[in-house]
Order: C-alpha cells, then sequence, then structure tokens
C-alpha cells in the first residue's frame, strides 16, 4: 500500500522541480537550473500485458539548453520484490553479451541529502528542508530539522499563506507514521498558533489529541495498568478529543484498559 511518506518523497519535485538540481549537488552532479517543466503521464505500460508506472514523470530544459525526462521514484526501504530498482545498483538491459543499456539511478537518501537545522538556511531553500525532513525523519537529527523548518515557515507564511500551508501539510505527509511526525503536529500546535488556515487548524487539533492520548498513556503506566500494543494504537490514533476526554476520566480509576474503553464504546 502506497504511503503518504511515499507520495511525499517525489510530488514534493512536483512542486519544485528545480529542487532536483540542487538536491544531486550531494552526490557530485551537477545540472544547469530548470526554465521550464512539463509533468508527463506516469503510465508508461506497453502493448504486452505489463504495467509500468513511475512516481513522477517530469520533461525539463534547463539554461544551457539541455532537455530530459526525471523519472522520480520513492523507496523507503529495500523491497526483496524489487531488487533492480534499489539504491544506486546499476541496471544493464540487453543479453548479457553485449547489453545495449545501463541505467544508473541518480540515489537521494540521508547520506547524500543534507540534515537543515538552521532556521537561515531553511528559510533560503524550504523545498530541499521538507524534502530533508522527510528522508532523515527516523534519525536523531529530525527535531532539529522539523524546528527550523517550521520557524522558516512562520516567516514565509506572513508573506504567502497558502504555499507555507501546502508545505506544512507535505511535511505532515512525509514524516509518516514516526514519532517526528508527533513531534511536528506538537510544533505546529505550539508555534503556528497564528496561523488560521484549515490546515494548521487541523494540525492544532491533532496536536492536542496526541497530547492528551499521550498524557493518557503516562497516567496509565504510572498506575501500573498493562497497556497491549493494540490498545496503545488505538488510544495515540484518536483525534476526537470528546472521546479522549472520556478515556482519560476513566483511566483515572480504570484499572484495565478494557475499563478505559469502556463496555459500550465502539471496536
Amino acid at each position: 500500500m502506497v504511503s503518504s511518506s511515499h507520495e511525499t518523497l517525489h510530488r514534493i519535485f512536483q512542486e519544485d522541480p528545480g529542487l532536483f538540481v540542487r538536491a544531486v549537488k550531494g552526490v557530485g552532479v551537477t545540472f544547469a537550473d530548470p526554465v521550464a517543466a512539463v509533468p508527463f503521464p506516469t503510465d508508461l505500460t506497453e502493448n504486452r500485458p505489463v504495467e509500468r508506472r513511475v512516481d513522477t514523470l517530469l520533461r525539463l530544459e534547463t539554461g544551457d539548453g539541455a532537455r530530459f525526462l526525471l523519472a522520480v521514484e520513492s523507496q523507503g526501504k529495500p523491497d526483496s520484490d524489487k531488487p533492480a530498482s534499489w539504491a544506486s545498483r546499476h541496471v544493464d538491459i540487453g543479453p548479457v553479451q553485449w547489453p545495449s543499456l545501463t541505467v544508473r539511478p541518480l540515489v537521494l537518501g540521508p547520506d547524500s541529502l543534507p540534515v537543515i537545522n538552521s532556521p537561515d538556511e531553511a528559510a533560503r531553500d524550504i523545498p530541499l528542508t521538507v524534502l530533508s525532513a522527510a528522508v532523515h525523519r527516523r534519525a536523531p537529527d529530525a527535531g532539529a530539522i522539523l524546528k527550523a523548518l517550521a520557524t522558516a515557515l512562520k516567516d514565509l507564511s506572513a508573506d504567502d499563506e497558502s504555499t507555507a500551508s501546502k508545505f506544512i501539510e507535505l511535511t505532515e505527509q512525509g514524516l509518516g507514521v514516526t514519532p517526528a511526525a508527533n513531534l511536528w503536529r506538537q510544533i505546529m500546535a505550539a508555534d503556528l498558533s497564528f496561523f488560521q488556515s484549515q490546515t494548521a487548524q487541523n494540525l492544532r487539533a491533532e496536536g492536542r489529541a496526541v497530547g492528551r492520548a499521550e498524557a493518557m498513556l503516562l497516567l496509565l503506566g504510572d498506575r501500573g495498568v498493562e497497556v497491549p500494543e493494540e490498545a496503545r494504537e488505538r488510544i495515540l490514533g484518536c483525534q476526537d478529543l470528546d472521546v479522549l476526554g472520556v478515556w482519560f476520566r476513566r483511566a483515572v480509576t480504570a484499572v484495565s484498559v478494557a475499563e478505559v474503553f469502556g463496555a459500550s464504546d465502539d471496536g
């Protein structure tokens, strides 16, 4: 199943095709800045009954007159079913005696994308910072990147609220289901209280829900109530503040998670 973080890792290039040129500098490859970009259909299926799709496909024209197709594929972890598409492995096409074509992917990952933890640096290239946050979402540096990004978005929103809202949403999606995603919701709830877009309001509500859910788990832990993983996921996944309020009040005296949820609750 395609995840939101998978979508963000290629969708960000649709929002800013020039990001490709800036990002691949980390692997030592230099392209001229694009002057035009045209999205192409991503269905590469041929007449034969084989379905082929690419995540994002753009035709770029650069300042030095070059034209080429940029195919962007997102892969969050090794896939044994697709060994040829993983990482920087070269793929030879043609007979083993004389391969007629060799595909050499450019790979952007934690080793090649910078950790952008300075608000000034983040403000200079917000799309690259969003990509950095998504790629480093499981790294110890994730929190520093998100704080720098939040500061940059706060400044951006004063001039262009719709663009800031777009990058807030992309960051949220790019972090997937990780502790960094919870941190991002909390940062949005605290640092962007001035931001009145629907996205920001939703993030603030989610931040309050996450905070209440985590407080409930701490309460149950302090009281010695065992919380199975399935119940933990249900509590952390609940975004309804009213329901969380009911559960929290029950958690004050409950001796089991079943009492917290209540016999009459759904699920």
